[in-house]
């Protein structure tokens, strides 16, 4: 729709499901059907989700499930539950992906508001699952908006404390964040790399800009009711408070650029009109107490880090609600500035962030930049142990997780106990619970097999009681779980070992107790002594290569060695996994593997239906432009009376009028497969038409284009006979006798389309002359590559056993001469005698070019002079 985000919505309309702007559009018409809210009711318990609805006036048929969560009812046959809904406006957001990107996006980062339990987290990660999303993490949104801030910036010469301050449609929460950098080494250079960590997080879950537009829906349904009067109440009809709630929005808009703003609403209620306005002093008036709950998240926040106001570097705002001219005065008031910092996207802040982590965490992006990220979890948690025989103390009730705890972590306790037990996972605080939240545990698990493996081992030796070791994971998207559990039983048993002596007979049999190295160094040792006294007038080397030989020689002779074993007490410790099974209750808990099945495949049968529909949708669109576009061609060009005749047009226009009236009448609830076969119709009529209309301009160009080419081919032909004549001749004549072949097709084809009527067939078409021309071109192509050939080498004459004997003693006389004259140009240039003269070498060369054949033939007979003169070696 052009717009740069989409409400999540999904709607069914009787058979049909409309996602996005589409569910948009009937929101007035069928308020019942269209289904908003869902982030806010996954997770919640039924009675939660039912006051919310309510209290927007929603008028959702709703129903309990066996979680205890809610499950929206479509007709008597159809239910969903929210993570199906959601999945639904993700699998909506995915194909958005897909299209804009042009190709398969799996991989995916889904920002959450900070409030967040347990059950919600696991309950969208679900809900992703279901809509085939492979979700890298889950991101706080605070820190997807840190992440975008700090992106770009440079940390390393002063660090900062950040507020960020969020008001959306429905929360509203403050974060402080510490922004500061640290040298890291990359490729061996230090480089300064930016870092965030997220300090403290504050939050009203029930507060945001809808809240406003409810005050102003509330004013202006007690205004209609005064104007209407006898006793009618604009609150009971669904349809009313849908068109009145999208009306209020647009005026709440209005006032946040301008200081009164008109609303007006055709048939709101009975078919009477509405008409009033508001100035914005009003409308401030009307949201009193919310100004001063808004203040709150950033009071704690600013409170419990124990900063003053000058050592907060920013206030940056975010969210649609922080856009109202009074939230923003009385964050100025608070703060004491004069300006409040709007440097992030108010919209796309979040998103833009959680698509930074999307990219680092991805193995097909590299960031250039770099920014640390260090998140919290908002809440605390504790573990909790029952059993048998487990005494409530503060060893079955441990602190696990403590709040803004590191995000991900592993924890480990330990718990010493015989038997099998449960596990719970809560909350740390009752005062601090995700909202809708009925109780702080949120998960239990049965522990079982450490009953069984005490019982194994408790006849062993136990050197210590048998413990459990709990091994729990924090991870990077917020949810806590028990991954692993191991039964520990510590034994100490009497062993079998070796001794460490052994007995050598041949050394020294009075000492049975000296080790087996002793003994081979003492026999080494007087070897070595030995050696030294015969050959003592040895070098050092030479003492030491003996030395290593006598060792050697020592070590071979044979002698008999004695095994002995001696009982000791050994240590022993086993590790025993342990059977985890969940068993979390509740609207918290998650889609058992049955329903998630169900679930996949009612939207697997969803999704066929919407692409049956839009198919259907196409090819009706495919029609009705077809009819249109055709009967605008008759009706403008005159030309497609040299091409059809009167009678075959008439005939056709009525075949158009026919569909026409069938696709407005009957096939409004036809076929893809009805509306694909009437239009199938149409072209086998009118695509001749078509394409003789379209040859009475392209066969005569194809025509002239090849007359052109003809021409041109035998100045190539010419061309080659000049600068290549190394190409084969019949390749050439081949050419040629082409080319005569198809000039003489094209006059043939010519004169057969003269005696052929613009009604009939075509005796050739465009097509078929320009396939021989490209026909001719690629056999030129081929011809032109045709490489010059390499010129043969000339064979040398055979030389006789005489001149080769010669050519020998001509090479040894020629390297002798050399040599004796580079000394004797080395001792003239040392005296300072000679000097280099460029004249005497070209004189040489001359004197050797001048020099007979025969002359140089019988150097080698001649006796060579051993001192030639120097300036001639010059």
């Amino acid at each position: 729709m052009s717009k740069r985000k989409s409400p999540a919505l999904v709607a069914f309309q009787e058979s049909t499901r409309l996602l996005g702007e589409e569910a948009s559009g009937i929101i007035a018409r069928y308020p019942h059907g269209v289904f908003s809210q869902l982030r806010d009711m996954i997770g919640k318990p039924f009675k939660q989700v039912k006051h919310l609805i309510d209290s927007l006036y929603l008028p959702f048929d709703v129903v309990e499930d066996s979680r205890g969560a809610v499950s929206f009812k479509i007709d008597e046959n159809n239910n969903f539950s929210v993570e199906e809904l959601l999945a639904m406006v993700l699998s909506y957001a995915v194909n958005l992906a897909d299209t804009h990107a042009k190709l398969a996006v799996k991989d995916f980062v889904i920002s959450v508001p900070p409030y967040f339990g347990q059950a919600e987290r696991k309950g969208l990660m679900q809900a992703a699952e279901l809509a085939g999303m492979n979700v890298l993490s889950l991101v706080n949104e605070h820190s997807g908006a840190a992440l975008q801030y700090g992106i770009d910036k440079d940390f390393s010469n002063e660090s900062r404390h950040v507020v960020f301050y969020d008001m959306g449609a429905t929360t509203t929460y403050a974060t402080l964040v510490y922004f500061s950098a640290y040298n890291a080494k990359v490729y061996g250079k230090t480089v300064s790399v930016n870092q965030f960590q997220v300090k403290d997080v504050r939050w009203d879950a029930e507060l945001g800009g809808q809240n406003m537009e409810l005050r102003l829906v509330e004013y202006f349904a007690d205004e209609f009711n005064k104007q209407v009067g006898n006793g009618v109440d604009v609150r009971k009809s669904p349809k009313a408070m849908a068109k009145l709630k999208k009306q209020v929005k647009r005026t709440k808009e209005i006032l946040s650029a301008n200081t009164m703003a008109p609303i007006s609403v055709e048939s709101l209620y009975d078919d009477i009109d509405f008409r009033s306005s508001i100035t914005r002093q009003k409308f401030e008036e009307l949201c009193e107490d919310l100004w001063e709950r808004s203040l709150v998240p950033l009071r704690e926040v600013l409170n419990y880090s124990g900063l003053k106001m000058d050592e907060i570097y920013a206030v940056e705002l975010i969210g649609g609600g922080t856009r109202v001219p009074k939230l923003q005065a009385k964050l100025q008031e608070y703060l004491g500035r004069t300006e409040l910092d709007r440097h992030l996207d108010a919209d796309e802040a979040i998103v833009l962030g959680a698509s930074l982590l999307a990219a680092n965490l991805s193995d097909g992006i590299k960031l250039n930049r770099k920014l640390g990220m260090v998140d919290g979890s908002s809440y605390g948690f504790v573990v909790e142990l029952d059993g048998p025989e487990l005494q409530k103390d503060e060893s079955t009730r441990q602190l696990l997780a403590p709040r803004m705890k590191k995000l991900p972590s592993k924890m480990f306790r330990s718990i010493i106990h015989a038997k099998d037990f449960e596990v719970s996972l809560a909350y740390e605080s009752e005062d601090l619970l995700p909202p809708g939240a009925t109780s702080p545990v949120f998960a239990k698990y049965a522990v079982s097999g450490l009953a069984e493996a005490s019982e194994k081992y408790s006849s062993r030796n136990l050197s210590s009681p048998i413990k459990a070791n709990l091994h729990f994971s924090l991870s990077r998207s917020g949810v806590l779980s028990l991954d692993r559990a191991d039964a520990v039983i510590e034994i100490t048993e009497w062993v079998e070992v070796p001794k460490k002596n052994l007995i050598v007979e041949n050394v020294a049999s009075s000492s049975p107790n000296i080790s087996a190295e002793t003994a081979a160094q003492n026999m080494t040792v007087e070897a070595n002594e030995n050696l030294q006294s015969e050959s003592g007038t040895s070098s050092a080397s030479n003492s030491t290569a003996e030395e290593l030989s006598a060792s050697n020689s020592s070590a071979e002779e044979p002698s008999k060695t004695e095994l002995l074993t001696e009982k000791r007490l050994k240590k022993r410790t086993f590790r025993v996994p342990l059977k985890i099974v969940e068993k979390t209750v509740g609207p918290g808990a998650s889609l058992s593997k049955e329903a998630l099945v169900d679930a996949e495949a009612k939207l697997e049968e969803l999704d066929k239906k919407d692409a049956d529909r839009r198919r259907t949708a196409e090819l009706k669109n495919n029609l009705e432009g077809y009819i249109y576009a055709t009967k605008e061609k008759f009706e403008t060009s005159e030309d497609y009376e040299k091409v059809s005749t009167s009678e075959e047009r008439q005939s056709f226009i009525e075949k158009l009028d026919e569909a026409q009236e069938w696709l407005y009448t009957d096939g409004e609830d036809a076929t893809a497969k009805e509306f694909q076969e009437r239009l199938d119709v149409l072209k086998a009529i009118g695509d001749p038409v078509f394409f003789r209309f379209k040859e009475l301009t392209a066969r005569p160009a194809s025509v002239e284009h090849a007359q052109k080419y003809l021409g041109q081919l035998q100045q190539i032909v010419n061309d080659w006979e000049t600068n290549k004549p190394w190409l084969p001749k019949d390749r050439t004549d081949e050419v040629l006798k082409d080319s005569e072949t198809f000039k003489s097709w094209l006059d043939e084809k010519e004169n057969d389309q003269k005696k052929t009527s613009g009604f009939s067939k075509p005796a050739f078409t465009s097509e078929e002359v320009y396939e021989k021309i490209l026909k001719l071109q690629d056999k030129i192509n081929s011809i032109n590559r045709i490489p010059k050939p390499k010129p043969k080498p000339e064979k040398k004459p055979k030389k006789n056993e005489t001149e080769s004997s010669a050519e020998d003693a001509k090479d040894s006389s020629t390297t002798s001469e050399k040599n004796n004259t580079e000394n004797n140009k080395a001792a003239y240039e040392s005296d300072g005698s000679v000097t280099k003269d460029s004249s005497s070498t070209s004189e040489k060369n001359n004197a050797e070019n001048d020099k007979p054949a025969s002359e140089s033939d019988g150097l080698a007979k001649e006796k060579i002079d051993p001192q030639p003169e120097v300036h001639d070696e010059l």
